[in-house]
């Protein structure tokens, strides 16, 4: 008989470190984000960019969070975590009508392939799906 030392399967490692990924990636926007708001030399807009980069720290925060539950095998963090993947589908859509196809195509893989790992056979049984 062996006993399973990691009970988190492949595709629930992968889900987790992509969406560790992404809050970085996030959380290096908002950074820049914050810095951009301290130098302004105008502010006009400063509410509208102080939004802008609340959102963008609320985000960081979200997917590390959401990670990290799924790390743990909470189940209730997959339906937000699918959400948020799956709001990369407009975002990469208007990025490729904008003329930025060369993110906005790996924006929408990103999206549909994390989600893809948060719905597999292995990830469903390890956050106690049937």
């Amino acid at each position: 008989m062996t006993i399973d030392s990691d009970p988190i399967p492949v595709t629930l490692r992968w889900a987790v470190r992509l969406l560790r990924g992404e809050a970085v990636a996030v959380g290096l926007i908002a950074l820049w984000l914050i810095w951009a708001d301290l130098t302004a030399e105008t502010t006009v807009g400063l509410t509208s960019a102080l939004l802008v980069t609340a959102f963008a720290v609320v985000g960081a925060v979200a997917l590390w969070a959401l990670g990290g539950a799924l790390a743990r095998c909470r189940a209730g963090a997959r339906a937000p975590a699918i959400v948020l993947q799956l709001m990369l589908l407009p975002i990469g859509w208007y990025m490729i009508q904008g003329g930025l196809g060369w993110l906005g195509v790996p924006l929408m893989a990103l999206g549909l392939g994390v989600s893809a790992l948060l719905v597999t056979p292995a990830t469903n049984r390890a956050l106690g799906f049937s």
